[in-house]
């Protein structure tokens, strides 16, 4: 294989960029081409495409976001469009791809593996929900994004003696609230993989205050609801002096961690070595500590993430 192309597709998430950056810079070391596709699938379908060299990729990798952007392109699922996708790459005389993003990004790169072109994933979202590796390109740099705004927000929660609800992202994953949650010494942590009970989460906050504490933060996933709904049916218990603060997208944005670096880096070069050995159909993840390679078909169908709800019963014993 003598040339490849590199995309990244759907939410960003940084270390995109670190990931970018190591297929190109492995791909030129095996004696490829490496080409950027522009936005994501919509890209690649306008043949928005072009050869990338060393120069384009430095001083990226501390960068946040893709500098190759990033679209939906709902599109893509059609065969359609996907035979077009195909035709703009057998233009441009591509032979391989490696797909940045998640799982609306993986079904992408199956799609083009079943129609015979390889295309390597590698799971880059900070929601951390796709199946087969522990951590995705991303989720680390979220956490401790979260968690600097966790520390100020308990400041002035001190101060005026009330209760905070910090809603945070990860669409129907709860790995962000789980971890900023222990973290930040969060009183509750509200996560789509447990149920909870609005009266017993209110008696919690009461009993910390008849004992003397001067703040309550309540760190809740988006994915269970937003936070001023929470904070309504909170209020149907008593009056917790309680404030909402949605955090938002300045979850995506930002520096990479090393961590996020690393892993970015790790996933980019492996890529590379699997389309050099003619694979394809496959994503990368790592699972403790090792790189795993898992079929698009088993992540997709099989597999289901699941967070370390460990970190949940850990938080309930240690932040009474």
């Amino acid at each position: 294989m003598k040339r490849i192309a590199v995309l990244t597709s759907g939410g960003d998430a940084p270390g995109m960029n670190a990931a970018v950056r190591a297929v190109v810079r492995k791909g030129l070391y095996e004696g490829m081409e490496v080409y950027g596709i522009n936005y994501g699938y919509a890209g690649l379908v306008a043949g928005d495409i072009r050869k990338l060299t060393r120069r384009d990729v430095g001083d990226k990798i501390s960068r946040g976001g893709t500098f190759l952007y990033s679209a939906r392109y709902p599109e893509f699922a059609s065969e359609e469009g996907q035979l077009k996708g195909i035709e703009q790459l057998e233009k441009f005389g591509i032979e391989g791809l490696v797909v940045i993003g998640g799982d609306g990004s993986y079904r992408g790169g199956l799609a083009l593996t079943k129609h015979g072109f390889p295309t390597i994933g590698l799971p880059g979202t900070i929601d951390n929900d796709i199946p087969g590796t522990d951590f995705c390109i991303g989720f680390d740099t979220a956490i401790n994004t979260v968690l600097d705004s966790v520390d100020k927000i308990r400041d002035t929660a001190t101060s005026h003696v009330r209760t905070f609800i910090v809603e945070v992202m990860g669409r129907n994953a709860g790995d962000i609230a789980l971890w900023t949650g222990v973290a930040g010494g969060a009183e509750q942590i509200i996560i789509p993989e447990k149920e909870f009970n609005m009266a017993e989460v209110a008696d919690t906050i009461q009993k910390g205050r008849e004992r003397g504490k001067k703040h309550s933060i309540i760190i809740l996933a988006e994915g269970v609801m937003s936070g001023n709904d929470f904070a309504k049916e909170l209020a149907e218990f008593g009056d917790h002096h309680a404030r909402v603060t949605v955090l938002g997208h300045v979850q995506r944005g930002g520096s990479p961690t090393a961590r996020d670096r690393v892993l970015a880096s790790i996933f980019g070069a492996k890529a590379v070595d699997l389309l050099k050995e003619g694979k394809g159909g496959l994503g990368l993840g790592m699972i403790g500590n090792k790189i795993a390679e898992n079929n698009f078909e088993e992540i997709l169908n099989n597999q289901k993430h699941l967070p370390d709800l460990s970190l949940y019963k850990l938080n309930q014993e240690i932040s009474y």
